[in-house]
Order: structure tokens, then C-alpha cells, then sequence
């Protein structure tokens, strides 16, 4: 093993002893952070299509503001005609669209990066995917009366700052963006009504995205000419448009938006250093790229070649699949790998590219566990 595969491995080694605490409800998140809740979702649930509400991370800058009944967004500002003031009930005279995405933190790995950045030091479960049922984005400015040379739309949530001296969470994305069809105003998770701390009454979807731009307690949006300013857009969740050394500052001429999600995939089981029977074994696990469908799933099994999985569920950008793969275990310690490639021909590399916020780890996830 080189020098980084070591460092990369004390750094998985040091996210996994993160202790499992009971949430509220009965699940076992794993608490990265009490307040506000920064709650990951354990490895062993990406064994499904959909992960259950209950098992589902928790992410916010300052935690979820009052619960108030009938709560507003707002869609107002000088590029529409017609401002409007829309609860829950008022998005029933727009059609109702249910799709199935992946929610990602941009941070989701940050503590598996060498050298470390500062941030949350999440390991694997800031992901999740579940259906998302609401309203498109595209049809609520329509029916606002869109100025067709708004450039962006500005968005803000219900929840402020703990102090007036912590910039509030502010963002925007492109027009494009906003008026595709699979971006929505969401009220129902899984089949249910969302819940507070998953961004109820209202949030955004905006499948493909990193999560920094599914705005929770959705309270806020104003088209215009230009990208909302302050820390988090001028500032946060920005990367290098080309590599920098690890170690080395961001500069505002190598810096720009971070957007989409690249190819990646996690095994969920066998866990890493689980004690299994011999037999019949599968490594089964998630696969999901933000800008294409998933085309193939490989794994190495004891530093042998690539093998491919068999995939399982609805391909597409934004959205992950099932991998399966068979294979009789002898007893001994086994070793395995994932690497997925999407079908724009991304490949994800074995070693994530060092950012100075640790956006967007990626790298081949990798499990060695005990066969009696």
C-alpha cells in the first residue's frame, strides 16, 4: 500500500469510530454534530432502492426554524409580473409530480480527505434517495408571470442565522435550471408529508445537484438578473475549476460554482470488518452519477480483476441503482471493491480530487471483512 492509500485508510478508520447514537424515532443515525443535528445515514441501508425516511441524514446550517402552520413561499421580486403566496394547498391547481432522486451533501466523504479540511467530518451517509412528490418549479414562475430575461433564480428557507453577525443561507441557480422539469417544489417524501427536519412545509429538488441546492423550509424565490450574492455563493461551496496541490488555498480566478455530483458507488454490505458465514456471498451496494445514468458496476474481489455486478432498479441521471455480485466465500479475511462509470463514459477514480472544503469525495469505496 502507498503513502495516500495508508492516510486514506487511517481516514476511514477515524470516521467509522464515530459512535451511533439513538435519533428521535427509533432509527440509528450517526451523529456528526448536536446543533444544529448533523445526522448520517448508516452504510448497511443503501442495500435499497429507497431509503426510508426514518434512516434518512439530516443537514442544516442552523437547524429547522419555528413549526408554522400554513407557512408561505414567496415568489415575488421585479422579473415576474404577478407575486405570489403559495401554501401547500394553494399547489393542488398545479399538476402533481412524483419522481425518484438522490440527495447528496457536497461535503458527503469530507472525513475521508488527506490531508483533512475543515467542515463536517462526514464519512459515508450524507446520501440518500427517495421519491419526491410536489409541483415543478417551471409552472409556479409561469404562473407568476415570468420576465424571460431573469438569468437566475434567488432562493432562501425559513431558517436565520443563530446571530446577526452569521451570514444567512442564501442561494441561486441558473434559469435553465429552474425551469427544468424535474426541479420541484416538494411536499411529500417517500409517499408521506415531509418531515420538519427533512425541510417541511416545502423544500427544493433539484435531482443531479448537490444538496446545497434543495433549499429546506423553502420560503423564498426570486427570479432575476443576476446570482444571489453573500459568503455561501461567493464564498462556500465553490471548487477549483482546475486541480490544485493538496494543501493549497482556493483562488477567486481557479474558483466557480459547485454543481452537479460526479459517478460514485458505496458497498452496504458486507460491512467493513463483519464476521460472515462461509458459503454463498454478495456484495451488494449503490451506484449514482449526477450527470448520466449508471452504465456499468465492477468489483474487485481480493485484488483480483474487475468484475461486473448485476445492476437493479430504474436507470438515470440524479437517480441510483442497485449492484449485486455472487460469489462463493472461503473462510479467511476477504477484501473488496467498487468502481462505477456512468454512461457519459465518467469513471470513478480510485483516489478522490483534494479541494480545500473535501467537495464531492468519490473515490473506489473499499471493505475488508471475515469469512468464519
Amino acid at each position: 500500500m502507498n503513502r495516500r492509500g495508508f492516510l486514506e485508510l487511517g481516514a476511514l478508520a477515524a470516521s467509522s469510530a464515530i459512535v451511533a447514537r439513538a435519533f428521535a424515532g427509533g432509527g440509528k443515525l450517526l451523529a456528526y454534530g448536536e446543533r444544529p443535528q448533523e445526522l448520517a445515514t448508516p452504510l448497511s441501508a443503501f442495500d435499497q432502492l429507497e431509503t426510508p425516511t426514518e434512516l434518512f441524514f439530516i443537514r442544516s446550517h442552523f437547524g429547522p426554524p419555528a413549526l408554522v402552520a400554513n407557512r408561505h413561499v414567496k415568489i415575488g421580486g421585479g422579473f415576474v409580473k404577478k407575486p405570489l403566496q403559495l401554501a401547500v394547498s394553494d399547489l393542488a391547481r398545479f399538476t402533481e409530480v412524483t419522481l425518484t432522486a438522490v440527495l447528496q451533501c457536497a461535503g458527503n466523504g469530507r472525513g475521508l480527505i488527506v490531508p483533512r479540511v475543515p467542515g463536517v467530518q462526514w464519512g459515508h451517509g450524507a446520501v440518500g434517495q427517495a421519491s419526491w412528490t410536489g409541483v415543478r418549479l417551471r409552472d409556479v414562475l409561469d404562473a407568476a408571470g415570468l420576465d424571460p430575461s431573469a438569468a437566475h433564480v434567488q432562493l432562501a428557507g425559513a431558517d436565520l442565522p443563530p446571530k446577526p453577525t452569521v451570514p444567512a443561507f442564501k442561494r441561486s441557480i441558473p434559469i435553465a435550471r429552474a425551469l427544468d422539469p424535474s426541479t420541484l417544489i416538494a411536499y411529500r417524501m417517500n409517499g408521506a408529508p415531509l418531515r420538519l427536519a427533512h425541510g417541511a412545509p416545502l423544500r427544493l429538488i433539484v435531482p443531479g445537484w448537490a444538496g446545497n441546492h434543495w433549499i429546506k423550509w423553502l420560503a423564498h424565490v426570486e427570479p432575476a438578473a443576476e446570482p444571489a450574492t453573500g459568503f455561501y455563493m461567493e464564498k462556500g461551496y465553490r471548487v477549483p475549476k482546475t486541480p490544485i496541490p493538496p494543501g493549497t488555498a482556493l483562488t477567486p480566478d481557479n474558483s466557480e460554482p459547485l454543481t452537479v455530483f460526479p459517478v460514485k458507488s458505496l458497498i452496504a454490505r458486507p460491512g467493513d470488518g463483519e464476521h460472515v458465514a462461509r458459503g454463498r456471498q454478495e456484495i451488494v451496494g449503490v451506484a449514482f452519477s449526477g450527470a448520466a445514468a449508471i452504465a456499468k458496476v465492477e468489483i474487485q474481489l481480493d485484488d483480483g480483476a474487475w468484475q461486473p455486478a448485476k445492476l437493479e432498479g430504474e436507470p438515470g441521471a440524479g437517480r441510483w441503482q442497485l449492484f449485486r455480485f455472487a460469489f462463493d466465500a472461503t473462510p479467511g479475511t476477504h477484501r473488496a471493491a467498487v468502481r462505477a462509470t456512468d454512461a457519459a463514459g465518467a469513471v470513478q477514480p480510485e483516489h478522490a480530487i483534494w479541494n480545500p472544503s473535501g467537495y464531492h469525495w468519490n473515490a473506489w469505496h473499499r471493505v475488508t471483512w471475515e469469512v468464519a
